[in-house]
């Protein structure tokens, strides 16, 4: 098997791991509610807190990855955040809650920016959007996964329980990763030379060292494809991080299911997202052979917006669960293919700089994340209604068709060599 699939199946399992963790406390909220005696908005502090957390070590995550290689970084993020999931068992109110998920949420935020920074070196620029669309299905199948695994836990071992043993597993894992990955495919033993010649040949050229430093923050926000790549990336997360903070509460109390039904259901749009991301990955390869960077990049995001307008505005329209749920599940198809350009024109954008430009992109995005948290309960509260919250998602993903227009995958951050 070569080298660099067993890498992809790495990363794989690492973003699986990331989003089973995440994921969790959703279902484990009303347990946590009930022990430390929280209201709705409260709990959505905790879901949002994480968000900001993770949102706000982006660049610097990014920044790390592109100086101190994605081994020691993506070693060092999954140890600390299986830790800290752990350590969410310990929590006793909403203070201590708020405080451990904020780390929780810097402790994750290294992950796909340091995923993206080995892409850069293992991965050949004609396979990246498939695997950068394989590490974000895994993602969403992680969530999928959270859902029925939690329940099962929660009933089997408790909720505390339930983060020891995930925060116990990811730290194991964190070590596995540590012993076999190394930074670029020339330091690793075990890549065979006709691989390693083919990875080297076909990889994306980069300029020589100049020992120039890594790009400023100031430097990376000021740049107009940075910037736009964040603005369509927070409309993205506005729509997707509903699955992960809401969607199971939404479905359980809106069409009076059991938890385990509403999990079963809430399953659906992230099993969706895994769909459209492996389709989009595949797309972006695709086109991009026929036709270059700039129609791989653009025509993916671009239908994958159109599909999540049109799926939530339908799913509004639904009065049963079934229907809305598929529905929603188009909208979640469509808002994860907008994942593998996205991120593939980051690290073409960014060049050695990929770590950066992704975290930063990411940090814009988890931003939405943060907003989606508190405004679904807070809207909730003040219209008694989900439809204001799937107005405002609609009109940000119509938003985000427009963006993607103007958004120049082959302008370098930094000039490249030819």
């Amino acid at each position: 098997m070569p080298s660099r699939v067993l890498l992809v199946i790495g990363t794989f399992l690492i973003s699986l791991l990331l989003y089973i963790d995440r994921t969790c406390i959703q279902v484990a909220g009303d347990a946590i509610k009930r022990d430390l005696d929280l209201t709705d908005t409260q709990f959505g502090w905790i879901l949002s807190i994480f968000t900001l957390g993770y949102a706000l070590a982006q660049t610097p995550s990014g920044v790390a990855a592109d100086r101190y290689g994605p081994r020691k970084l993506l070693a060092g993020v999954i140890t600390i955040w299986s830790a800290l999931t752990a350590l969410t068992a310990s929590g006793f109110n909403f203070v201590s809650m708020m405080i451990i998920r904020f780390l929780f949420g810097a402790g994750e935020a290294g992950a796909f920016p340091g995923m993206a920074r080995a892409t850069l070196t293992w991965i050949p620029t004609k396979e990246r959007g498939l695997v950068t669309g394989i590490n974000f299905s895994a993602s969403r199948l992680g969530g999928a996964l959270a859902l029925p695994l939690m329940v099962w836990l929660i009933e089997t071992a408790g909720w505390r329980g339930s983060f020891h043993i995930l925060g116990g597993f990811g730290i194991a894992f964190g070590l596995v990763w540590w012993w076999w990955f190394r930074d670029t495919p020339e330091e690793h033993k075990g890549v065979k030379k006709e691989e390693l010649d083919y990875i080297v040949e076909n990889r994306q050229k980069l300029a020589a060292d100049t020992g120039q430093a890594a790009p400023r923050f100031g430097e990376l926000v000021s740049n107009r494809n940075v910037m736009l790549l964040m603005a369509q990336y927070f409309c993205s997360n506005f729509t997707f991080f509903f699955c992960l903070s809401w969607l199971f509460k939404h479905v359980k109390d809106t069409y009076d299911l059991s938890a385990a039904d509403a999990g079963m259901l809430a399953a659906l749009p992230l099993l969706g997202g895994a769909a459209g991301n492996w389709f989009s990955g595949w797309w972006v390869d695709s086109i991009y052979k026929k036709k270059g960077v700039v129609p791989s990049r653009r025509i993916p995001a671009v239908v994958g917006f159109s599909l999540a307008t049109i799926g939530l505005l339908v799913s509004l329209r639904m009065e049963t669960a079934v229907p809305a749920v598929i529905f929603l599940t188009i909208a979640v198809f469509g808002a994860d293919m907008t994942l593998s350009p996205s991120w593939s024109a980051c690290v073409d954008v960014g060049g050695k700089s990929a770590g950066a430009v992704s975290g930063t992109m990411n940090m814009a995005g988890n931003l939405g994340s943060f907003a989606t948290s508190l405004a679904f309960p807070y809207l909730m509260a003040w219209f008694g209604s989900s439809t204001p919250f799937f107005f405002i998602a609609s009109a940000l993903n119509a938003v985000a068709i427009v963006i993607w227009f103007a958004i120049k995958p082959e302008r370098a951050l930094r000039e490249v060599a030819t």
